[in-house]
């Protein structure tokens, strides 16, 4: 198992290109199920969670063969509609390819997925939307069986106690693509994933207007084509860059920041008093080494254009170390402070109040041994292990490697003294022994 040691107290300079976005990517991957013609993905990012995906696209009876530079070919000549549980299991988002199997097919089954570390994320928006769509579906023994016979467009709604479903959103629109008649998404998913996930759909011959608006109206094809497309940079990477170069008090630009994609986060970076230009549509620099003061915030998480939940840990990090009282209110995984703990024992002063994160600034952090819990709780501990005195070191950074590619190379390029070593590297008194 490999562990990250970071030496802290490096400003980091330079530039640094953004990888294509794993929450997109995943649905664009589970979409080329949805026809037998040839489909080519570029910019997917070489994560574990688009591998597992592959893994399963595979399965489902695809070819999916590798073309370099980050491109793969996916042509599902044919599909089986079954998708077994010891690959579901390993990740959550898998649950995408329902709606493309059940636009693509007459039928399904789809193993339940499991629990998650950041709270509870049903699929009843999901199911209740194929319901909707004239889908009938049994659950045995955790095993969805979907009968997609009957499948037709329907008004259907998508709100849910903590707003629009992101995942159940992609899983809608690829069954609707596929299904006679007029389908309307009411409260859908605003997030840059999803419109990505249209526009390749429009790609494939869908017909959906509305594209970037909660109301989407899709027109059934009674078949789609193959197409070439290139993922969105991600949004969550890019701002996570930005944060490292801010709490480090470094000068770092940033490529593929989509300034379109991060408006709330920038709205909060600029009243903290992070200097930040926007040099393009899709280049952020953030100079750190010109804060005057940081300022305290307040932060609450929403659906999009909201502030998003995905950047939530690695602000938090930020703030610790910003003079006053800031407050981080989490409005979409309420429990997804795992990582408050982890910054408690590098000397942050922060309590948790219900859905709350109150965060009393501290002068400095100082390095320790830490547990990555998750993958933004992995991001968050490595901006805070940057930014402390002395060593840290993350653990289980496994996760990191869900939604970062090589992100301690890109972190040592910009002048990080950060490094991937085997957890038997730790110092005998952090192994116990």
């Amino acid at each position: 198992m490999d562990v990250l040691r970071i030496r802290g107290g490096n400003a980091l300079h330079g530039e640094v290109t953004v990888g294509g976005a794993k929450n997109a990517c995943l649905p664009l991957l589970a979409a080329t199920l949805l026809t037998d013609k040839p489909c080519v993905l570029r910019n997917v990012p070489d994560l574990s969670d688009s591998r597992f995906m592959i893994e399963i696209l595979r399965h489902q009876g695809a070819t999916v063969e590798p073309l370099g530079g980050n491109a793969w070919r996916i042509t599902a000549t044919e599909v089986q509609p079954k998708t077994p549980y010891e690959l579901v299991r390993k990740m959550r988002a898998s649950i995408c390819v329902m709606g493309a199997l059940v636009g693509r097919l007459s039928h399904a089954e789809i193993p339940l997925p499991g629990g998650c570390v950041i709270g509870q994320r049903p699929i009843d928006l999901h199911i209740k939307g194929l319901k909707k769509l004239g889908c009938s579906i049994e659950n045995h023994a955790g095993m969805m069986r979907i009968d997609a016979s009957k499948l037709r467009g329907a008004y259907v709604f998508l709100g849910g106690r903590y707003g629009s479903t992101v995942t159940g959103t992609a899983n809608i629109l690829m069954a609707a693509v596929r299904a006679p008649g007029i389908t309307h998404i009411d409260c859908a998913a605003c997030e840059p994933e999803v419109q990505d996930l249209c526009r390749m759909l429009v790609k494939m011959g869908a017909k959906i207007s509305g594209i970037g608006s909660p109301m989407l109206e899709i027109e059934g094809v009674e078949k789609l084509h193959g197409c070439e497309y290139t993922v969105i940079p991600d949004r969550i990477e890019a701002g996570t860059h930005l944060l490292c170069g801010a709490i480090t008090r470094g000068d770092v630009t940033v490529h593929g920041a989509v300034a379109a994609h991060l408006g709330a986060f920038l709205d909060k970076m600029d009243e903290a008093g992070i200097p930040f230009e926007t040099l393009s549509p899709s280049d952020i620099r953030v100079r750190g080494d010109m804060i005057k003061t940081l300022r305290p915030i307040d932060i609450v998480t929403l659906p999009h254009p909201g502030f998003p939940t995905d950047l939530q840990a690695q602000f938090s990090a930020v703030l610790a170390l910003t003079p006053g009282l800031s407050i981080i209110t989490e409005r979409i995984y309420p429990n997804r402070f795992m990582h408050v703990p982890e910054l408690l024992r590098m000397g942050a002063d922060i309590a948790i109040e219900g859905p709350s994160a109150i965060i009393k600034g501290v002068p400095a952090l100082s390095g320790a041994p830490v547990m990555a819990s998750d993958l933004r709780a992995s991001a968050a501990l490595v901006l805070a292990g940057l930014a402390a005195e002395g060593e840290t070191w993350v653990q289980r950074i496994y996760h990191l490697d869900r939604g970062y590619e090589k992100f301690e190379v890109q972190l040592a390029h910009l002048g990080a003294d950060i490094v991937r070593l085997k957890h038997t590297d730790m110092p005998s008194e952090f192994l116990g022994e």
